[in-house]
């Protein structure tokens, strides 16, 4: 039997994803006519981006899911039109590429490179710690976090990881809550952030939470621009309490011009480029959820409505 999906992610995107869709519904033996458009009571699963023009979900009764390309759901989980289960994008390319930048980056600031990049005068021969005695924390671990965070350990990091609620059985040292958070910041020499966006982690790092760094500390932000309060880390930068921040995800995107961060001397603002979805792999994760949805059994990253991810 063939069922119809219907790509709702929005035109723009059609061309980059219907044939390796296509390709992965071939490859997991499923009967699909895959289509930007249909009738509504004929589709059975929904291939979805937060930016698309459909934002009425209602008339599609028989919708089994909506299969979401991004890994982010804010935009998303909170439509009341949206009653069917919805699933976010856990992609081995968008993972594979999130440890490559936090990797990068947690290098770049452990090594001190940008002295020797910009041109330092002089033979000023400033040897960095080994990397087992640097200290790295990892707000966030969900499967990018881990990811990140196992990374780091394989070279020799001192990581440490942080999340809201307990997370059982973990191969590294971890803590949980607000009195976790504050042990974990304390210690902290680079912080990466790597949460969802929710009305318990908008603003976590706030003044208050930055004081709690090590002077001189850095601060990588790949996950979300609303994890860090805008003004008080520039207060922060502004007077050295913090070494630097590097951020490639803001409040407003793409970041304006005129943004203080645009010019700020002890900020890197990279443009939302740290981890993208993958069409050949995230098309496999579709294809996958599509043939459990037939099958009959749990769909793979479902939404927790209550918690927003």
């Amino acid at each position: 039997m063939t069922v119809t999906v219907l790509f709702g992610a929005g035109a723009a995107l059609w061309p980059e994803y219907a044939a390796p869709l296509r390709a992965a519904f071939a490859e997991a033996g499923l009967a699909v006519e895959l289509t930007p458009e249909a009738a509504p009571e004929a589709v059975a699963y929904i291939v979805y981006a937060p930016g698309s023009p459909l934002q009425d979900f209602t008339p599609y009764t028989r919708c089994k899911a909506v299969l979401n390309l991004w890994a982010g759901v804010e935009r998303i989980v909170g439509n009341p039109t949206l009653t069917q289960p919805l699933c976010r994008m856990v992609d081995p390319g968008l993972t594979e590429g999130m440890v490559e930048y936090v990797t990068g980056h947690v290098l770049r600031h452990h090594l001190g490179m940008d002295r020797w990049i910009k041109g330092a005068p002089g033979w000023d021969q400033i040897v960095p710690p080994l990397a087992r005695e640097r200290r790295v924390a990892v707000l966030g671990l969900g499967a990018l976090g881990l990811a990140c965070a196992r990374a780091l350990r394989a070279l020799n990091f001192q990581v440490t990881g942080w999340s809201r609620s307990p997370k059982p059985g973990l191969d590294l040292p971890a803590h949980h809550g607000a009195a976790g958070l504050e042990t974990v910041l304390r210690q902290a020499e680079i912080v990466v952030t790597l949460l969802p966006r929710t009305t318990e982690t908008e603003n976590l790092l706030d003044a208050t939470r930055l004081s709690w760094l090590p002077a001189g500390a850095v601060i990588i932000n790949p996950g979300r621009g609303a994890l860090i309060d805008d003004a008080a880390l520039l207060d922060a930068l502004d007077r050295g309490a913090l070494g630097h921040a590097t951020l490639d995800v803001f409040r407003t995107e793409p970041l304006p011009e005129d943004h203080p961060f645009r010019h700020h001397p002890r900020v890197t603002v990279t443009p939302h480029i740290a981890a993208d979805t993958r069409a050949t792999s995230a098309a496999r994760v579709i294809a996958e959820n599509i043939r459990r949805g037939e099958a009959g059994l749990p769909f793979l990253h479902l939404v927790d409505r209550a918690r927003g991810y």
